[in-house]
């Protein structure tokens, strides 16, 4: 997908915002896409990419979290959480399904459908830049914020 288009999105998010695509253009965009708001490893990049945040808004970057969760879920995750940037809930998996982050994966025994931890970076022009996919959190949004650097 790095080279490409991203797939234009509005999509309801946090603070009462609608986000779309291509309204941001002219900034860099950062999405990651967790599983679940207030799970241990999803809190954990979440908070990596607030600590992180003062130095992508520097970049000209902007940040979002997308997941599968209701605005009400997110917007206490934030809170609780403190995130500077806003949480988008893909509910209906339009943004999921179209970067291809929907996989089956194993809970418990049972085959069940998640979102693969994945990041991607957008530039000014809405051309996907760099792509993680099934991502380990230690790490990565300093690895993200290092390729943002690069832009």
């Amino acid at each position: 997908m790095a080279g490409t288009a991203a797939p234009d999105f509005t999509l309801p998010a946090t603070s009462g915002k609608t986000i779309s695509l291509t309204e941001l253009r002219g900034s860099k965009v950062v999405l990651y896409f967790y599983p679940k708001d207030n799970t241990p490893g999803c809190t954990q990049e979440g908070s990596d990419f607030r600590d992180l945040h003062a130095e992508f808004v520097k970049l000209g970057a902007v940040v979002f979290g997308v997941s599968r969760d209701s605005i009400k879920s997110h917007e206490n995750f934030k809170s609780k959480m403190s995130f500077p940037f806003d949480l988008i809930s893909d509910a209906d998996e339009q943004l999921c399904t179209a970067l291809g982050v929907i996989k089956l994966k194993n809970m418990y025994g049972k085959q069940v459908r998640g979102i693969e931890r994945s990041t991607f970076v957008i530039d000014e022009k809405g051309e996907i830049r760099r792509e993680w996919r099934g991502l380990k959190v230690a790490g990565h949004a300093q690895e993200v914020l290092d390729f943002v650097a690069t832009l």
